[in-house]
């Protein structure tokens, strides 16, 4: 059970979105020929909020067949952040050999944590007492986004997971949604809060045990979740508009 800390401590704040889809195609057309239009728009907003993170909940490309000025250009932005940024890929971007995660210029953008490429599955930030953790999509095959939940061993911890929700994961037809997770699931993270992507809408999920939220493409929703882990140990979640 996590414990508040000293009244003098700060807030830690992250802000979370998913479903940036950076491309050369239908998000350029819709942003003046600039498919990284959205993912600038997410890191303008997270450093005007003063965030100490921000975390990128899949498919922040739309596709892993992008040319390389778009992929560099994505990754000076992510790269030029002031925060952390910690990124899980999606069934769009899946970290593939052949995906924009492996592309030479991430590798010099320092501050972006990519799980499931520079990270297996989990990210830790001793100065916050904060892991991150979450299940990349590795390939377009099913999966569960929540299976195999990391057990606490830090004051905080976040979860990320890009799949779709239902009340109760009925996995016995084919004829289903892929990567499904449920209340249970959600529930057995024991996370402060889980970060979701993969609907293109803000919404609540879950049965209310744990905080979980998906953002929405910051193009439909035009906002990002700002999620503040305070001092005494709460967790508060609200719609912030983009910039």
């Amino acid at each position: 059970m996590r414990k508040a800390s000293s009244s003098s401590a700060k807030d830690i704040i992250l802000v979370h979105s998913s479903d940036i889809h950076v491309d050369d195609g239908f998000t350029a057309r819709a942003n003046d020929g600039d498919g990284t239009t959205p993912l600038h728009a997410v890191i303008e907003t997270a450093e005007s909020v003063n965030a100490d993170f921000v975390l990128l909940v899949g498919d922040v490309f739309d596709h892993n067949r992008l040319a390389t000025d778009i992929v560099t250009k994505a990754a000076g932005i992510l790269g030029a952040a002031s925060m952390d940024v910690i990124i899980l890929p999606g069934n769009h971007d899946p970290a593939i050999p052949e995906s924009p995660w492996h592309h030479r210029s991430m590798s010099k953008a320092e501050k972006v944590h990519i799980l499931g490429v520079t990270h297996k599955r989990s990210v830790r930030f001793p100065d916050h007492d904060l892991e991150i953790w979450g299940r990349a999509h590795s390939d377009y095959d099913d999966m569960n986004p929540l299976s195999k939940p990391i057990n606490r061993k830090t004051r905080w911890q976040i979860a990320m997971a890009h799949g779709h929700y239902e009340p109760f994961a009925d996995r016995t037809s084919d004829l289903r949604a892929s990567w499904l997770f449920d209340d249970a699931e959600i529930a057995a993270t024991e996370a402060d809060y889980v970060a979701l992507g993969h609907w293109n809408q803000p919404k609540k999920v879950g049965d209310g045990s744990v905080k979980a939220y998906y953002s929405g493409s910051p193009d439909l929703a035009k906002t990002v979740n700002v999620v503040r882990l305070m001092p005494d140990g709460n967790v508060k979640v609200k719609r912030q508009k983009l910039i």
